[in-house]
């Protein structure tokens, strides 16, 4: 390990009024506090005071497929948050265990508020040999003039000046550990300017966000009274292209069905048998097909229904839409789907798509015979008026109406293959912490709470998202926890998470602390 990992910035005892020399900061300058905003100056002290604890948690592989590895990582982040006073436990799940933080109001009232805020520590699995870095050894990268990326020492994060475009590469950089220790940051700023948070502070800590929380639901029906809050902030995901501010106020759910349709009991000649016994490639294609329309509108009876956007609504969401002709460029395609305004206005209605076919073989490996079945992976992104369940039920419905019969085993029996034409099995791939979408109305008190507490550190707004297309483990606080949640992302859009060279700016870096610590000065109304 990097001597540098190992000069972590004491922290002791846990009263919450401490010195900064207390908490072994540098203090040559005085902490500058403006109406509960950290200036610019100070979140760069206290990134430097961190960057010790940040380096040694991001050189801690979290791949959430690997057990030892997230216990290593919760217990660090079991410490990591004692130190600051947080009472802390690991939640059990599976042998990765959640971790759960809580720092009660000091001066509490009746009318103090507490905010759970969400965040994962697990990771994205690596391929060492496409990485430029190594993915698990934090590295300092700096672009020249020319463009090109220059390492540089890591005790250079120490140096003055500050230099905002600074990065360090690492798996986990930026997905989601950095925002972590931004928060521990900021709970060290708080402490050292003797400022008290506005609100009951709780904190959820992912162990399996990356392969989709298939346990999270659970862990959230066993904890619900310690989960229970008056809102729920997601610090995950990357900002605009632009890296100004954003708010996302909802996202769509995801779920996926696998459709299988059944031919002969084994693949048959098709020599012999072609125009002779039905192939199932040719049914399911055209069971597949008539699903949409030619411009890419799901036809499926009732797949839109019970949604409606006020005039204002598609005014605001048209507004923040990245222009189309940057998706076009980025993507290599000529055009979008015929029916598609604005790739965000998009994203506020329900999608249908083959993730995948399988039938058979292809190329050189396809082999002159008829297929016993063919399967089709479908993913369906739900919207809050169109629950997964509801979903499930039109697909269903759909597949009957073209005259097939569904299956409840893996493969049909004798007796339904003698009885029925046409049989099918449309099985569900669950994904109980994803399924559900949500969304916050802007004008409620707490997206207006986020709001302010995003805009206070750089006084402009940022800009507001109606609904993401993308989707968060999020069904057990919607449907277990019965809580919305607003997604703040922190980290630069260009980080490279999930693929090789994962990077973190540490300008967005010292910009998270003083939205964090803007945040947790707020008082949630």
């Amino acid at each position: 390990m990097h001597p540098f990992f190992n000069r972590t910035a004491p922290i002791r005892g846990l009263a919450w009024r401490r010195t900064a020399a207390a908490l072994g900061v540098l203090c040559a300058a005085p902490l500058a506090w403006s109406q509960h905003v950290l200036t610019q100056a100070t979140a760069e002290q206290f990134a430097r005071t961190s960057f010790p604890e940040y380096l040694q948690f991001v050189a801690l592989p979290s791949e959430s497929s690997k057990a030892a590895d997230i216990v290593r990582n919760a217990d660090w982040l079991t410490q990591a948050f004692a130190k600051r006073g947080f009472a802390t436990r690991q939640l059990p799940n599976e042998g990765k265990p959640l971790v759960y933080a809580e720092l009660p109001a000091r001066k509490a009232t009746a009318a103090t508020k507490t905010v759970l805020f969400y965040m994962h520590f697990d990771a994205q699995p690596v391929t060492p040999s496409e990485w430029k870095t190594e993915p698990w050894t934090p590295t300092l990268r700096l672009r020249d003039a020319a463009g090109q990326w220059q390492t540089l020492p890591l005790e250079q994060l120490q140096s003055t000046p500050f230099n905002p475009e600074w990065r360090v590469f690492a798996r986990a950089s930026a997905d989601d550990k950095a925002p972590i220790v931004m928060f521990l940051a900021a709970i060290d700023a708080l402490r050292a300017a003797q400022v008290d948070p506005a609100m009951h502070i709780k904190v959820l800590l992912d162990s399996e966000e990356e392969k989709g929380s298939p346990r999270l639901h659970l862990v959230m029906q066993d904890n619900q009274t310690l989960l229970q809050s008056d809102g729920l902030i997601v610090y995950d995901g990357a900002m605009p292209p632009s890296n100004e501010p954003s708010i996302n106020f909802g996202n769509r759910g995801s779920m996926q069905l696998d459709l299988t349709v059944f031919g002969p009991m084994s693949a048959q000649h098709s020599g012999v048998y072609g125009n002779v016994i039905p192939n199932p490639a040719q049914r399911l294609a055209s069971l597949l097909a008539g699903m949409k329309d030619e411009d890419g509108k799901v036809v499926l009876p009732g797949f839109y229904d019970r949604i409606s956007l006020t005039d204002a609504e598609r005014a605001q969401v048209e507004a923040s839409s990245q222009p189309a002709a940057a998706i076009l460029k980025r993507l290599g395609i000529a055009a979008l789907e015929p029916t598609v305004r604005s790739p965000l206005l998009a994203m506020q209605f329900p999608s249908l798509d083959i993730l995948g076919l399988s039938a058979g073989q292809v190329g050189t490996k396809a082999a002159n015979a008829i297929p016993a079945a063919a399967t089709a992976s479908l993913n369906i992104r739900t919207v809050p008026e169109t629950p997964p369940q509801r979903m499930h039920t039109l697909v269903r419905q759909y597949v009957q109406s073209r005259g097939y019969h569904l299956i409840e085993g893996e493969t049909p029996t004798a007796e339904e293959r003698s009885r029925y034409d046409k049989l099918a099995r449309l099985g569900v791939i669950a994904y109980p912490s994803s399924a559900s979408a949500a969304r916050v109305p802007m004008e409620s008190a707490l997206a207006q709470w986020t709001l302010q507490g995003v805009r206070a550190p750089r006084g402009k707004d940022p800009e507001k998202i109606r609904m993401w297309g993308s989707t968060l483990p999020m069904s057990g606080a919607v449907d277990v926890l019965k809580q919305s949640y607003i997604v703040v992302p922190l980290v630069n859009a260009d980080n490279n998470q999930h693929g090789p060279d994962e990077n973190m700016r540490m300008g967005n870096y010292v910009e998270g602390i003083r939205t964090i610590a803007s945040m947790l000065t707020t008082p949630l109304p």
